[in-house]
């Protein structure tokens, strides 16, 4: 049974435009970090994407306030590591994996967040395999069980659906569905990326809508990790299709450039170019396209 009501409901009628904060700078610095936020705010991103986070290693409260300033939500993002891994065979090593969730619930709530993206069911690793059944319901049982003690705390727990390339685990919307629903959570959402979409779908337009009951987080991408121009598109069908389907809740852009990343990041995601330099004007053309979109479909934009 689909979860009600449809994603997280943002306002009366409308969507809400968010934005990866890797899209224009590498780290959390105030130097880079404040005018990043200024650059958000000015063209009405409403959210915004951290890169990881370890709790330990930030002001916690001193990031609080930075977006707190420039009326932004911060939403960051969980992952899983070898020794702490919902998906592993060992309970202990599930046990320290759910930890790692909850760590990161916790660091929502203190930074005045609201939702928690990420990869919670299992290691962002080129996969050498496939992932077993078992495997993914025990991922599925203690996602479910963090999704929902994240509610009591008023976060919205989501998933992302990966390409083959980043993991084995879930790649397609009708998996992420099926994951959703054997984790017996009504609070877990999923988390579509056009991106990966065009990769694993064979019509992403058709997988959004059979997924956007399940759906918490709607990210738009290029094919090349880009401006939206030269894939624009596939970018407005997917949108169109989530916002015809009933979906209202945060849009995201999502674009990766490597003289903007750090290079450990740019590596590890095979960022080898740099498509754009100009991290802002990219948000500013991309929240260009999703307002012309939801108005062709009647839906304010917050």
């Amino acid at each position: 049974m689909a979860p009600d009501p449809v994603g997280r409901q943002p306002g009366d009628g409308t969507i809400e435009l968010a934005c990866h904060l890797n899209v224009l700078i590498a780290g959390l610095g105030d130097g880079e970090l404040l005018p990043a936020l200024a650059a958000l705010g000015e063209h009405g991103c409403a959210a915004a994407v951290l890169p990881p986070v370890d709790p330990a290693a930030v002001d916690v409260e001193a990031l609080r306030g930075r977006f707190h300033d420039h009326g932004i939500v911060p939403i960051p993002i969980a992952g899983q590591t070898v020794d702490a891994d919902v998906s592993s065979r060992d309970p202990a090593v599930r046990q320290r994996g759910a930890d790692a969730l909850r760590a990161m619930v916790a660091l929502t709530v203190r930074l005045g967040g609201d939702q928690l993206n990420g990869v919670p069911y299992g290691r962002f690793e080129s996969p050498a395999g496939p992932v077993d059944d078992d495997r993914m319901l025990h991922a599925a049982d203690e996602v479910g069980r963090v999704a929902d003690e994240a509610a009591d705390q008023g976060v919205l727990m989501t998933f992302e659906v990966l390409n083959r390339y980043e993991t084995a685990a879930i790649n397609t919307a009708a998996q992420a569905v099926a994951f959703a629903t054997a984790s017996r959570s009504s609070n877990l959402r999923v988390h579509l990326d056009s991106f990966h979409l065009r990769v694993e779908e064979p019509d992403p337009a058709e997988a959004v809508r059979s997924a956007a009951p399940w759906l918490g987080y709607l990210e738009l991408g290029d094919a090349g990790r880009g401006a939206f121009a030269s894939d624009a598109a596939h970018v407005r069908s997917v949108l169109a299709a989530a916002l015809e389907a009933g979906y209202r809740g945060r849009v995201g852009v999502e674009a990766f450039s490597r003289s903007i990343l750090p290079e450990a990041a740019a590596n590890h995601l095979k960022i080898w170019r740099a498509p754009f330099d100009d991290g802002a004007a990219l948000f500013a053309e991309a929240a260009q396209v999703i307002r012309s979109e939801a108005a062709a479909s009647g839906v304010a934009v917050a």
